[in-house]
């Protein structure tokens, strides 16, 4: 009997004939791509499943209830003794929890009084049971932990006491004063967001903050630009400048202009300020024409097309310095290079930047592979991911700051927060083609194939222990991006000098950090091929700190490793005109 005929009689087919493309699997992609619209890019199935594997095993760990169970008996009677506490002291009884060191919900002194305090203090005895109960249960996987774990915490976020007027004894204060008033301008404002929201539109307030009038006003030139990136030459400010030019390469998540905001706060004009020849990649913001364009595209059309650009103009090895993913992507390159015999590079600066992804992160709770598979079907319908779906789940890793605080201030004190150049930039994000992020999901966070050396660029496998050219590598203290501890562990993998900052602030505030700039500080320390091998929690206690900004570290050992200063060199390509002013033209795409 033949195949066809047996297929016939057993009702089944054959599922090597299956077309991935067929109208059933579009339907899917459809179906899914809907649904991430409607949960901005979360996928349902991979809560759902995070729940199951909790829930399962905690109903079959009758020892975990128990101890639940004592635990919630416990916080009941620490409350009682709190209002008994209150009563005895009229209304001011001493708290039975502290928040936590990042929460500053609480901090008013109203929070402290009769009986805003009892609510505070409910909140959190209740939100501290919920973190025992999520964690510890035997049997359930981490990463399903961590995932129910941090819905609980936002479900619980949501209903906190400061997020309603009249459980919040601020807005209660403001409203009493302002005759409800500040409730109408809550309101006005919140109508106001929804509009431009759906209308495309930026923020209030980021209209005073222009890409190349009032941010990213450093004069320089675009002397080179493909269908990926225009590359940016900054004009000199002083009589001499370091041989070694400084090529900076941005994440194609952000825009470059993070390093070049106002002129008091930009990296670049500083750096160009200190005699140096100073490049930057400024990627294109991708539509659906571009979803084909993968890693390989931005290593080649990117940085190497850079390179090639600055090879033109000078003759000098280049100090290359990559920003968050722009840094991964460099090291990508830098391994590349070192592989092929290429040594174009004098040094190599990784900022906020990770090359090995066990240790991502809260991030990792948004990236696995049922929510990968989601966000391809998203993305596959447009060919790219919109950058306030990315935003979205940045917004979600600190929701307290970033979302919950904004609600009462905007819309229940009717206030609004002064904008500034970083806020107008972090909303003037970019898209991602649909490959690009895919690989870079897969490639990096799932699989970790650079680091473990399975990546592949121009068709064969890359490894970070090629790389020999001296290496800087800067972490921030409370980067919830890029954990310092991720980045750090580029010590333990590179077989090249590596001199590893530590600088307070976050992803962002932790880098833009000009010097005179208060309350900052650093740690520095060099790790030499042969030595032993430090791990974050001692070095962190064996290295010094120091007050300051960590800029002129940087520079002082960009210096070390430069030439004497000369003339600088000539403002694009011979024989070929630079093609017009910075900031360019694809930055002003939204």
């Amino acid at each position: 009997m033949n195949d066809q005929a047996q297929a016939g009689i057993t009702g089944e087919e054959d599922d090597s004939a299956v077309d991935p493309r067929s109208a059933s699997h579009s339907l899917d992609r459809h179906l899914h791509a809907q649904m991430a619209r409607f949960t901005r890019g979360l996928a349902p199935a991979a809560l759902m499943l995070a729940w199951a594997d909790w829930a399962m095993h905690l109903a079959t760990s009758p020892e975990k209830q128990g101890q639940l169970v004592s635990k919630a008996f416990n916080k009941a009677m620490r409350l009682q003794r709190f209002l008994l506490s209150c009563a005895r002291n009229e209304g001011c009884g001493e708290s039975c929890i502290a928040p936590l060191p990042q929460d500053r919900r609480f901090n008013g002194e109203a929070w402290k009084e009769w009986p805003w305090n009892f609510w505070s203090q409910a909140f959190l005895l209740n939100q501290q049971w919920w973190h025992v109960a999520t964690t510890g249960v035997h049997g359930v996987s981490a990463e399903n932990e961590r995932q129910i774990s941090f819905l609980t915490r936002q479900l619980l976020d949501m209903w906190a006491p400061t997020n309603f007027p009249w459980s919040n004894p601020e807005v209660l204060a403001a409203t009493r004063a302002e005759n409800g008033m500040n409730l109408v301008r809550g309101l006005m404002n919140l109508v106001e967001d929804i509009q431009r929201n759906a209308e495309g539109r930026p923020p209030v307030g980021t209209e005073a903050f222009q890409p190349g009038r009032d941010v990213a006003v450093t004069p320089g030139k675009v002397v080179f630009r493909n269908r990926l990136i225009e590359l940016i030459q900054y004009s000199p400010t002083t009589g001499t400048v370091r041989p070694e030019p400084v090529l900076i390469v941005p994440a194609w998540i952000m825009k470059y202009y993070i390093l070049d905001l106002s002129p008091q706060n930009s990296l670049i004009r500083w750096l160009v300020s200190q005699g140096y020849t100073v490049f930057a990649i400024c990627w294109l913001n991708p539509e659906t024409v571009d979803r084909d364009l993968g890693l390989e595209d931005y290593r080649e059309l990117g940085i190497m097309a850079a390179l090639d650009t600055i090879g033109a103009i000078t003759p000098e090895k280049v100090h290359a310095t990559g920003y968050c993913l722009g840094g991964t992507l460099l090291s990508i390159a830098a391994a590349a290079m070192a592989r092929d015999g290429d040594d174009r590079l004098a040094s190599l600066t990784l900022i906020a930047a990770q090359t090995d992804f066990t240790e991502a992160g809260e991030i990792r709770l948004f990236i696995t592979e049922s929510q990968v598979a989601f966000l391809e079907d998203l993305m596959a319908e447009r060919g790219y991911l919109e950058a306030r779906e990315m935003a979205g789940a940045f917004q979600l890793l600190r929701s307290n700051d970033l979302l919950w605080s904004r609600v009462v201030r905007d819309y229940l004190l009717g206030k609004r927060a002064p904008m500034t150049d970083m806020m107008a930039w972090n909303a003037d994000a970019t898209r991602m083609p649909a490959r690009m992020h895919s690989e870079y999901l897969r490639h990096l966070f799932l699989d970790n194939d650079l680091a473990e050396g399975r990546l592949i660029a121009a068709g064969r496998p890359v490894a970070i222990p090629d790389i020999v050219a001296p290496v800087f590598a800067v972490g921030t203290e409370t980067d919830h991006v890029a954990p310092w501890k991720s980045v750090y562990k580029l010590t333990l993998d590179a077989d090249a000098e590596v001199t590893f900052l530590l600088t307070n602030g976050g992803h962002n505030t932790g880098i833009v950090s000009e010097p005179g700039r208060a309350n900052r500080h650093y740690r520095m320390a060099t790790h030499h091929v042969g030595e032993p091998w430090l791990d974050p929690d001692t070095w962190i206690e064996a290295t010094p700190v120091h007050e300051g900004s960590w800029w002129p570290a940087w520079e002082q050992w960009l210096a070390r490793h430069s030439s004497p200063p000369g003339p600088p060199p000539r403002m694009g390509m011979p024989r070929t005109k630079p093609i017009c002013d910075a900031p360019g033209t694809y930055i002003l795409t939204r």
